[in-house]
């Protein structure tokens, strides 16, 4: 009788539930009670419409799962992609558009508000995207100038545990080889937000009107189109989301 009423108290998990609890993993608990600013919220709708929109454009990227406007954790906005299958390596160009969708937020930021609306939102990204670069250069062997040599910041690092330090000048270059892989990532992407001004704009109402949007609305939007409704989501008498002319993706991403 016991084992008949625990199986007849068990119940399917939904979809829903499922994706709601992914996303608690992924991206963190809600914090629905912080209270945000109408310009605090769209300063991070155009941010997190900057990674998206990167993100899609730019060549061997993961595919973008959901944005969202919702605080998370210790995040204010989160861009979720998720990997179509497992990876153990990646390279050049998969780096590089990394670096590209990293610098997305920022980017948005300085295209709306100039470089002094820039806010310290893009900390995490900036310190994600240097440690990336520099293991391009010190660690990975992805870098010409420096060729494939391991420059270990530690004795930890080395073949054999030797001694790692290398010359002020070595050190010089590898900096200088850094910021180089930085300022082309930086420069490609905001050239890609630039050309697609106006998908910047759509995607950022949506995230006010929404809050949260997956894949097919993101299609919607990058196709020009109006983004289709969440599902159980009940209009408004006045719908924020501005309808968009019919426009195409501009400045198709070339190879980085």
């Amino acid at each position: 009788a016991a084992l008949f009423s625990a199986r007849a108290n068990r119940r399917t998990v939904t979809m829903e539930e499922f994706e709601n609890a992914r996303d608690k993993i992924m991206m963190g608990a809600e914090r629905r009670s912080m209270v945000m600013s109408e310009k605090e919220k769209a300063n991070t709708a155009y941010h997190e419409a900057g990674h998206a929109i990167i993100g899609r454009l730019v060549p061997e990227h993961d595919p973008v799962h959901k944005v969202t406007i919702i605080p998370r954790g210790r995040a204010l906005g989160v861009t979720q992609y998720l990997p179509e299958e497992d990876r153990y390596s990646m390279n050049r160009r998969q780096l590089n558009s990394q670096l590209c969708s990293l610098f997305g937020g920022r980017i948005a930021e300085e295209l709306i508000g100039g470089i002094h609306g820039v806010t310290t939102g893009a900390s995490n990204d900036i310190e994600r995207a240097t440690q990336m670069a520099r293991n391009m250069v010190t660690k990975w062997g992805l870098n010409e100038k420096m060729g494939p040599v391991l420059y270990g910041e530690d004795e930890s690092q080395a073949p054999g545990g030797g001694n790692t330090h290398y010359s002020e000048d070595t050190s010089r270059e590898i900096d200088q080889e850094v910021r180089g892989i930085l300022n082309e990532a930086y420069g490609h992407a905001k050239k890609l937000l630039e050309d697609n001004r106006d998908i910047l704009e759509a995607m950022k109402d949506a995230l006010m009107e929404y809050e949260t949007i997956d894949a097919d609305q993101i299609d919607d939007i990058m196709a020009g189109a109006t983004p289709r409704a969440p599902k159980d989501w009940e209009e408004p008498k006045t719908p924020k989301v501005k309808r968009t002319k019919k426009t195409s993706i501009k400045g198709p991403a070339e190879e980085l």
